[in-house]
């Protein structure tokens, strides 16, 4: 494991850049650029391909990166480009996975109608929509549970379902907003493995929001840790060396948790020593 601290520039990334953040600042909503910010002079980069993990305090402006990348909100300051081109607006090119496990399905389609959805909005043809609907089933496990309805379906694999329809869009980056939270502890680690899994089968570009340090290290190939807020930003990055799937019974594995455990004690208590 290798740690880089902020030096007020990008963070380095071996290859072009999926997403880039120049200088971005967040204000609340409903105040002027110059404000209190949520997020404050940011700049980052993540690469093509990369499995990118952000963990931080509470109310650091996680979620709100996530969101800026989507497109969902836009930033007070600065600029973000996904593949170059500025961020201006939702695209089918940029998935999200949410945490909630109801909400996101619709309730009324099959898990089959579900994952074609995404492809059937692109106006692909019947037998199209049903070819990709069976491959991200297959790739998520649900082989078998395609005339199922969301509401004869486990928490898990409706998250399933949640993640094949996001990969059936066929989008180059996907975002993930604490998706497994909800979950009981072993459905968690299941998910955690097949995550890995279809990333290494898919390619994509993967940025993933946690408050599970263990998770994160399970997860990400690099490892961000946000400062508390107001004007949050990134205060280390950690490139995590170790194979998948990750042991973590592995010395390195728990000096990894350690270390960002750390800073994000460090970041957390500042908010009671301002008290």
């Amino acid at each position: 494991m290798t740690d880089t601290k902020d030096t007020g520039g990008p963070l380095a990334a071996p290859t072009s850049p999926a997403v880039s953040f120049d200088r971005v600042g967040m204000a609340y909503p409903g105040q002027a650029a110059g404000s209190e910010l949520i997020l404050a002079d940011l700049s980052l980069d993540i690469s093509e391909g990369e499995f990118f993990v952000l963990v931080g305090p509470s109310g650091s402006g996680k979620s709100t990166l996530l969101k800026i990348v989507a497109g969902t909100e836009t930033q007070t300051e600065g600029r973000v480009t996904a593949h170059g081109e500025t961020i201006s607006g939702p695209n089918r090119r940029r998935g999200m996975v949410f945490q909630s496990i109801d909400d996101p399905l619709f309730e009324w389609l099959t898990v089959e109608q579900n994952v074609g959805f995404g492809p059937s909005v692109a106006r692909k043809s019947k037998s199209e929509c049903a070819r990709i609907a069976a491959e991200y089933i297959a790739l998520v496990g649900l082989k078998g549970h395609e005339h199922k309805f969301p509401h004869e379906l486990s928490g898990g694999m409706k998250q399933r379902v949640q993640i094949a329809r996001t990969l059936a869009a066929e989008p180059d980056l996907v975002l993930f907003d604490e998706p497994f939270a909800a979950l009981d502890a072993l459905t968690r680690r299941v998910l955690q493995k097949e995550l890995i899994s279809i990333w290494q089968k898919t390619g994509r570009t993967m940025v993933y929001v946690t408050h599970d340090i263990r998770e994160a290290v399970i997860l990400g190939q690099r490892v961000a840790v946000m400062s508390r807020g107001p004007r949050a930003n990134i205060t280390r990055s950690y490139d995590i060396d170790l194979p998948y799937p990750r042991d973590d019974l592995d010395v390195r594995f728990a000096d990894a948790v350690r270390a960002i455990e750390a800073d994000i004690e460090r970041e957390s208590s500042t908010q009671w020593d301002e008290l």
